[in-house]
């Protein structure tokens, strides 16, 4: 969970029901160190400690012990600090966790930009699955037509003149090759006019 979710009623809930939880600590959370076990600073590990919630509120919300680790991330220049209730993985471990979770944030992120998912058709865990699996292949179906074909435009702008085609009898090599999609109409229309100018 992030620091947006720090809600120590929920996350004690969750300890009661022999859950374990990773989220972030907001650096300004009052606490108090009770042990340190040594780290291995090369990992990008700072510290692993055993602390008490002291907050009026947070120490009611959340009475027991909880675990804080701090992380050194090399690559983006970050410092972050880790609260959880799980005392037996390995501090290293707790924090890869955590990166695991923003990786899974990414692939949703990607999901939104690339799949065009405007809305799901069902709610079940089913349909979701089903309809994200869909919009997977039919994109992936696109990045081998563009490969194969050796085209020139992006993926998002294969996925717009393939809808506008979509009903076309026209071959498909035909449909890139051509500039069609940029043709204007034609200045000899059988319509009236509507307004005469």
């Amino acid at each position: 969970m992030d620091r947006g979710y720090l809600d120590f009623a929920r996350l004690y809930a969750l300890h009661q029901a022999k859950a374990f939880f990773v989220t972030r600590a907001i650096a300004s959370q009052k606490l108090t160190r009770r042990y340190s076990n040594p780290v291995d600073k090369t990992t990008g590990l700072q510290c692993d400690q055993t602390v008490v919630l002291t907050g009026p509120l947070s120490k009611q919300k959340y009475p027991e012990p909880l675990r804080r680790i701090k992380f050194y991330e090399v690559k983006n220049d970050k410092r972050l600090i880790f609260l959880t209730n799980d005392f037996e993985q390995s501090a290293l471990t707790i924090a890869l966790l955590y990166k695991s979770r923003w990786d899974i944030e990414e692939f949703f992120k990607w999901i939104k930009q690339h799949l065009r998912i405007k809305s799901f058709f069902g709610t079940s865990e089913n349909a979701v699955k089903t309809q994200i699996w869909t919009a997977v292949a039919a994109y992936v179906l696109i990045a081998i037509i563009k490969k194969r074909m050796a085209l020139d435009q992006s993926l998002y702008r294969i996925l717009q003149i393939l809808s506008l085609v979509l009903f076309d009898k026209r071959p498909i090599l035909q449909v890139f090759s051509e500039p069609f999609y940029n043709a204007k109409k034609p200045d000899d229309c059988n319509s009236l006019p509507l307004f005469n100018f």
